[in-house]
């Protein structure tokens, strides 16, 4: 038996591997030629793989890991011989199952000071990342995570709008997630196992959207050869997203009336008429209240596909949201492009408040993954950002205190609020989610002073 002595106490190898078996970390150790040459009790568990069948094999046919192919701890340290901690990564257990970790790995140095391999130390963080996801549950739905109270009211009865069959309106600018929050609502809905069918009205001239959703036969124009089923027929049982639908013309609108009303449609050039079922749910960036009022939309359409009416507000004025989005969209391009971002630097976040984000939510995702070209793995930083959203120099100095950037973005989202109410002090409150003295208090803490409506 093989001792070794360690300060004042004896340590034989009997108890290194008893020490070894009992840890809850996973480890492993290589040789020279990447192949396995031990196996602990934590490892088998966390990799679902026998040791048996794990000794001899080389690491990354057992691990199959996100970092095998391009950053590998274990090559980066046998190629540099020097230790690197904590490493984000993710494994694929025997179960097939996506497994998050964090990894630290070491040189194996004989007494003679050779090198004769590897070792990795690695940590299961499914837990953790179970935790988060409960976490986040409290204020995500689907794709969607929010912290603002206008959001989470919408996230609150979201289940309930979901399980009616009735016609929804949703209103927001650009970007703000109404495709998103569509199918939202067919995938909570009774349909979910059914199509959804997103279509894009303001981007087709009014014949070929007819032709497109309601279908054609063959002769009905020129260049139909054949008959064409439409988006109604393809969506039947479903639901069909009309994106941009202030963006139709009046004849366009009529016939969109008569398919809502009497649940049927008649396919261009054909003379039998098919019933149909399918939910509508419509999505303008415009306020289509304000087109009913000039004769640009038909009121009675507008009643019709606003029997639920929800507005998304713009990411300006749920700017407390930022640090939830931003997370949300990194896990999901870690998923899809197999890198290990960890986060975001302060600085970028400070970047982030004070940017206006014409594009919402679709810009913010936009700008992460371009960071995602630059940054493969670690925290992005503000050189991972397009150029445009860089500040000078004289702006991150003065920019540069919390207390600020609080400050700067609770009054951003005030007043944005106060706009889009025209100043109505207490609509603003709704929108806000508070109490209409709690934005009194706001605004005279904040220096706010805008103009009063007078109906208020």
């Amino acid at each position: 038996m093989k001792l070794k002595k360690m300060g004042n106490s004896i340590i034989n190898q009997d108890t290194t591997e008893i020490i070894l078996e009992s840890i809850s970390d996973g480890v492993f150790t290589i040789d020279n030629d990447w192949k396995i040459t031990s196996f602990n009790n934590a490892a088998e568990k966390i990799t679902g793989i026998q040791r048996k069948e794990a000794i001899g094999k080389y690491c990354w046919d057992i691990f199959r890991s996100n970092m095998c192919e391009r950053d590998c701890a274990l090559k980066k340290t046998m190629d540099k011989g020097k230790s690197f901690m904590n490493t984000s990564g993710y494994i694929i257990n025997s179960k097939k199952k996506r497994v998050p970790i964090t990894t630290s790995t070491s040189l194996l140095i004989n007494k003679k000071g050779k090198i004769i391999g590897g070792v990795e130390v690695f940590r299961d963080h499914s837990l953790v990342e179970e935790l988060r996801k409960e976490l986040s549950n409290q204020f995500q739905i689907e794709n969607m995570a929010s912290q603002s109270p206008s959001m989470k009211k919408i996230f609150k009865i979201l289940p309930q709008i979901a399980k009616s069959d009735s016609s929804v309106l949703l209103e927001g600018e650009t970007g703000t997630g109404k495709e998103i929050m569509a199918k939202a609502i067919h995938n909570l809905s009774d349909r979910k196992d059914k199509p959804f069918i997103a279509i894009n009205c303001g981007a087709l001239p009014d014949t070929l959207l007819e032709s497109e959703l309601f279908g054609h036969m063959a002769g009905a124009f020129t260049g139909a050869t054949k008959d064409k089923p439409g988006h109604f027929a393809l969506a039947e049982g479903g639901t069909i997203f009309l994106d941009e639908i202030g963006e139709t013309s009046a004849a366009f609108q009529v016939r969109m009336l008569r398919v809502i009303q009497e649940r049927e449609i008649q396919p261009l050039g054909a003379t039998k008429i098919i019933k149909t079922d399918i939910r509508i749910i419509a999505a303008t960036n415009k306020d289509l209240a304000d087109l009913v009022a000039v004769d640009k939309f038909r009121q009675d359409l507008f009643y019709r596909i606003n029997v639920v009416g929800l507005r998304l507000p713009p990411l300006r004025n749920r700017m407390e949201d930022l640090p939830l989005l931003v997370d949300l969209f990194i896990q999901k391009l870690n998923r899809i492009k197999g890198k290990s971002v960890q986060g975001i630097d302060p600085e970028v976040l400070q970047i982030f408040m004070m940017h206006n984000f014409p594009g919402n939510i679709r810009e913010l995702e936009n700008i992460i993954e371009y960071a995602f070209v630059l940054c493969s793995t670690g925290i992005i930083s503000h050189e991972h950002l397009p150029s445009k959203l860089w500040l000078s120099q004289d702006q991150m100095i003065e920019n540069n205190d919390p207390e600020f950037l609080v400050k700067n973005a609770q009054a951003k989202t005030i007043m944005n609020a106060l706009k889009e109410n025209k100043y109505k002090r207490q609509a603003a409150a709704d929108t806000l989610g508070i109490h209409k003295s709690t934005l009194f208090r706001r605004m005279k803490k904040l220096g706010l002073n805008p103009p009063k409506n007078s109906t208020d």
